[in-house]
């Protein structure tokens, strides 16, 4: 495992060195031309500010959208894992696969542009908060399908030992089967909030300012969209990779505290 993880790293570090040595070349190559792309696009009239905001709000929509589908998700699993012939029960587990197949089902964007033109229609503020709840809404529906697999990853045997000590159903999860569930389900995780992040690129349909809008208006602004666009590839390799680092080092110090 450990010599795995150093082939990895090697071949990150491999890659980026790479890439970095492309760029150098290319700005020995023209140097002029980029630099004064870069100052053109990105220096004058603060346009830096707008990045700014942009990343921020990305940043922002990513994190919030997933802790709600987080927990939103962790709900519809306990639902879905109840068993019981209750109607109420039921028909709640009806809703869940409805639920999850309607938000898995479609597209992104055009949820995304139903709630806010349909059932948010009424709303007039800062439409961050509604991009933050549609893609909370339909995170929900792909976590509670990745807890899911992450629960019948654990030995069954479990739950039946923990009902026959008389804990009760929600017990038994909250104590024993989500734990383990969890560090199944980590990398996979992970994963769905790296997804969100890329995703967040369509916010600007409805509005809201986002990454990919601020390099919009720039390159709308300047009509130069080779290095705009180039660049703002390049913003969201380098955000991915980060994100995708802090992710491992997090994913490795939870499993060593479930182990323990």
């Amino acid at each position: 495992m450990v010599k795995q993880t150093n082939k990895d790293k090697i071949i990150t570090y491999s890659l980026l060195l790479v890439a970095v040595l492309i760029l150098l070349i290319l700005l020995l190559v023209d140097q002029e031309k980029i630099i004064s792309s870069l100052q053109n696009n990105f220096i004058k009239g603060n346009t830096y500010l707008e990045i700014g905001k942009g990343l921020l709000n990305t940043l922002l929509i990513t994190l919030v959208s997933f802790v709600i589908g987080l927990f939103i998700g962790a709900i519809l699993c306990l639902i879905d894992g109840i068993e019981s012939q209750n109607t109420c029960i039921l028909i709640l587990k009806k809703f869940v696969k409805l639920y999850v197949s309607i938000f898995r089902g479609t597209p992104m964007i055009v949820q995304l542009l139903i709630i806010y033109f349909v059932i948010f229609a009424f709303y007039n503020g800062n439409p961050l908060f509604i991009a933050m709840i549609a893609f909370g809404l339909n995170s929900g529906a792909y976590v509670s399908e990745i807890l899911r697999g992450g629960i019948h990853a654990v030995p069954m045997g479990q739950m039946e030992a923990g009902r026959a000590l008389g804990l009760s159903y929600p017990a038994v999860m909250a104590k024993i089967i989500f734990p383990q569930a969890i560090k199944n389900a980590l990398p996979s995780l992970g994963n769905e909030c790296i997804t969100l992040l890329k995703e967040t690129s369509i916010v600007g349909f409805v509005g809201a300012v986002d990454l990919t809008l601020a390099f919009r208006k720039i390159a709308n602004a300047t009509y130069d969209y080779q290095t705009v666009y180039l660049v703002m590839g390049a913003t969201y390799f380098i955000l991915v990779l980060l994100i995708a680092t802090l992710l491992k080092k997090l994913e490795g110090k939870l499993m060593r505290y479930v182990k323990d």
